[in-house]
């Protein structure tokens, strides 16, 4: 069991990932609830946050009641999600984890680098001694309203920005302010248009992180002209073990309680690539550092995680784990080397020119400073990495495989290293190698996707989610991408090999990378196909995934998707096939109890209903439906649909 402290967008991004716990399969009790996996506390329990395996709980926690708590409930890890600036939850949740030792994870938000322009105050006392101006607009929170009062004595005028809420309001009073000095947040919070009505020149704020507006709060001081004092966040105490993203804390979540996940997550080809890069630029240019076994990886969503890494003679290398994903590259080995690069500057997009910017690759998401001079980079595609021969990539052919968000990880995390080492600027050649990568490939979509050579370099989050519905469909619209791009005049979707071998007879003049599998997705895959602009569609399928979606289940996955016998007895009365279904177990049994003259109606039916649920994704487009039967027989419906 996990207690979870939230009340703030962390907190409802930690709910969201400890959703996935616990066993999916298991049945409801009586009342539709399944067995509660964690505990999600917040000071007001005002926080709309839906659940299904969490139990919310109100009202502040001193140490003994949360050690009480985590006693009477099994409490095993603790997880604080909690504002930056609540220091007191902080250090009482440090407090409670050491004396029942258990773990306890500090899900921290993304923090901008510390700009030079910014005043910054280690407290209130240091900013009520500090702070210079003649009225000053405080966006501290109405807690803070007494602890400025000092200022109001000095002369400043002060104007507090709070929520318009009648406890609020009651509060800033009881606090002394008056209504003149409130000024009140719109419903969206982002909303920094009344700044200007208070004619202030200076803001007094916290380092509240992304999540909390410090980045847009900076901005429109600056726009306004205003001088900018902030107070620094509470340093986290050193007994968490500390995330700032989702990704991470589920990695920390499946390392701290292993039994909590059913299913671990694993790594994209393009994080081990990115890894084995910094470790690389570590072992190239380090100068007396110490090569650590663990590195930084700033993901695409701004967080950072820690991946395992090792060094060879002259090469840096990263492990791939899949997790609990099925795949063919889990455990194969991606390396890097680094070197200076004397040649051209080009590199297609993988030399800074793409927009990323610097961080230090620990927990920064923006850099409100000048721009410093970064390492241009030409990536480079080394042994068993694939290279694009078709279009409809990122790239064009000839270039190694590896994708946009990739190369972008490469440049950005790259650029945080030099920037701790405080190197000079200057251009460096990554190369990427994958060992096995031309044997795995074989194993691949790569063959039909047109990449010749290896493996490709791909992750869109970074992370792989076992089984992920969004990976597996990400890799059909790259598949319906390349189709389209081929020139083919239509697309032809099977569930698996097995449906295409068949229907591959039926077109032997299309090229290969026409076929594309939707496996379970036929909707999502037709949706793409429609997205795409494709005309022309064939749908190979089968006759247990057919019956599925003859019932209007687009996803015809078991977990979702059931045979249903009541369903089926309607298509049999409709065809006029009057069999018993007494001990069907799987759809494709019917193939030998209809009786073969009226197979033809029997498909005619089946294929009619698909065509009702399937034709409106394709608007704009040529649907052609076709059951397959286990030998290969294919039936193309007979009537004008």
């Amino acid at each position: 069991m996990i207690l979870l402290f939230g009340g703030t967008t962390e907190g409802r991004l930690a709910v969201n990932e400890l959703e996935e716990g616990g066993r999916h399969d298991e049945a409801p009790s009586a009342n539709g609830t399944v067995q509660p996996l964690y505990y999600y506390s917040t000071k007001t329990g005002e926080q709309d946050v839906s659940m299904t395996r969490g139990i919310p709980v109100s009202g502040a926690m001193n140490a003994d009641a949360m050690t009480a708590f985590c006693r009477e409930h099994g409490i095993r890890l603790l997880i604080d999600a909690a504002h930056p600036f609540a220091a007191e939850l902080h250090l009482t949740v440090a407090s409670v984890a050491e004396t029942l030792h258990i773990p306890a994870i500090r899900f921290e938000r993304l923090f901008p680098c510390r700009d030079r322009d910014i005043i910054w105050l280690k407290d209130f006392d240091e900013a009520v001694s500090t702070i210079d101006c003649r009225t000053l607009l405080a966006t501290t929170g109405v807690q803070s309203i007494a602890r400025l009062k000092e200022l109001e004595q000095r002369g400043v005028h002060v104007v507090y920005r709070i929520l318009n809420r009648e406890s609020s309001i009651r509060l800033a009073h009881s606090q002394g302010a008056t209504d003149d000095q409130l000024l009140f947040l719109s419903a969206d919070a982002a909303d920094l248009q009344d700044w200007q009505l208070v004619n202030a020149d200076a803001v007094l704020m916290k380092e509240s992180g992304t999540t909390g507006g410090f980045v847009e709060k900076v901005v429109e001081a600056r726009r306004l002209g205003m001088k900018i004092y902030a107070i620094k966040r509470p340093t986290t105490p050193a007994v968490f073990h500390r995330v700032n993203g989702p990704h991470g804390l589920r990695r920390m979540v499946e390392r701290l309680l292993p039994e909590f996940f059913p299913l671990k997550s694993g790594l994209t080809t393009g994080t081990c690539a990115t890894a084995a890069a910094v470790a690389a630029t570590l072992q190239s240019l380090g100068i007396g550092h110490e090569l650590p076994a663990e590195v930084p990886v700033i993901l695409p969503n701004g967080e950072t995680i820690r991946v395992a890494v090792g060094y060879g003679n002259g090469f840096a290398f990263c492990t791939k784990e899949a997790g609990d994903d099925p795949d063919v590259t889990d455990g194969i080995e991606v390396r890097a080397t680094v070197e200076p690069h004397t040649g051209s500057n080009g590199s297609n997009g993988s030399d800074g020119s793409d927009g990323s910017d610097g961080s230090n690759g620990q927990t920064v998401a923006h850099d409100l400073r000048s721009p410093r001079p970064s390492p241009r980079l030409v990536i480079a595609g080394g042994d068993g990495v694939g290279r694009f021969t078709l279009p409809g990539f990122d790239f064009p052919p000839g270039e190694p495989a590896i994708n946009r968000v990739p190369r972008q990880m490469i440049q950005h995390n790259v650029e945080a290293v030099s920037s701790s080492l405080s190197l000079p600027p200057q251009t460096l050649k990554i190369t990427i190698s994958v060992p096995t990568g031309e044997e795995i490939a074989r194993r691949t979509f790569n063959p039909r996707l047109g990449i010749e050579g290896g493996i490709s370099i791909i992750g869109v989050s970074g992370i792989v989610k076992p089984f992920s519905e969004t990976a597996f469909i990400d890799s059909i619209r790259r598949c319906v991408q390349v189709a389209a791009a081929s020139g083919t005049p239509r697309v032809v979707i099977n569930s698996g090999a097995k449906s295409e071998r068949f229907v591959r007879e039926r077109y032997p003049d299309l090229p290969r990378q026409a076929f594309v599998e939707y496996g379970n997705y036929v909707g999502a895959t037709l949706t793409i196909a429609a997205e795409l602009g494709v005309r022309c569609v064939t749908l190979g399928v089968m006759l247990g995934k057919a019956v599925k979606l003859a019932e209007g289940q687009l996803d015809t996955h078991s977990r979702r998707a059931t045979m249903n016998m009541g369903f089926i007895q309607h298509l049999l009365d409709e065809a006029h096939v009057d069999i018993s279904l007494n001990g069907l177990t799987l759809a494709r049994e019917l193939w030998q109890r209809v009786p073969p003259q009226q197979l033809q109606a029997f498909a005619d039916v089946v294929i009619g209903h698909c065509r009702h649920h399937c034709q409106p994704l394709l608007p704009n487009g040529e649907l052609t439906i076709l059951l397959i039967d286990d030998d290969g027989r294919i039936f193309e419906s007979t009537k004008n649909n």
